[in-house]
């Protein structure tokens, strides 16, 4: 199959759904972030933020796929099913589509440990979670490079993740502060020490 019988949409359809995820992802590491500062309030809890971080992941992981599986039914691309794990494969700009495939096996990984987080030293989990920060740039770098439209569109999603990202790193840098907890009243002041009466 060539170019010319593989049909426009498939190519729509993966480039689309490529940088949708590649916004998911960046909202999602955005997310992690605001949970590891541990920033809450009593209309916004640490479960809603941990909650929301959860399913914009698994989103973006069906983003994901649809973008992985476009990239082997476009046959002009020639990745084919071993090139989804094995990097550098493909036939049309190897480079760039191989860091997307080293992208997607870093997040296979997180993946991985994150649904055998019971079973996995959290330490190990810890240290595999903070490839997400290898696999961002990564896929950015994927997306600029294996795309057709890198001064447009493409180049304005991208431009926009990394002013998400970016923000993010800069509150995770930021030190902690006590976060005060305005779900719990305020204790009553005390009370002075009563003075003995004299004695008549």
């Amino acid at each position: 199959m060539t170019l010319a019988t593989t049909p426009l949409s498939v190519w729509y359809l993966m480039r689309g759904s490529g940088l949708v995820a590649l916004i998911l992802f960046s909202m999602t590491i955005g997310l992690g972030v605001v949970g590891v500062k541990r920033w809450q309030s009593s209309r916004w809890s640490r479960l809603v933020t941990a909650g929301l971080h959860r399913n914009v992941a698994l989103l973006a992981l069906c983003f994901l796929a649809i973008h992985v599986v476009t990239a082997v039914v476009d046959q002009f691309v020639g990745l084919g099913w071993l090139g989804v794990i094995v990097p550098f494969k493909s036939a049309y700009r190897p480079l760039w589509v191989g860091l997307g495939v080293v992208a997607f096996d870093i997040v296979l990984a997180v993946m991985a440990t994150s649904l055998l987080r019971r079973h996995v030293r959290f330490r190990t989990w810890r240290l595999v979670h903070w490839g997400t920060w290898v696999m961002w740039p990564v896929a950015l770098v994927h997306a600029l490079g294996a795309g057709t439209d890198r001064v447009s569109f493409g180049l304005f999603v991208s431009l926009g993740c990394v002013a998400l990202v970016g923000a993010a790193a800069v509150w995770r840098l930021i030190p902690d502060r006590a976060v005060p907890d305005r779900t719990t009243p305020p204790r009553p002041p005390a009370r002075p020490l009563a003075t003995a009466r004299s004695s008549s």
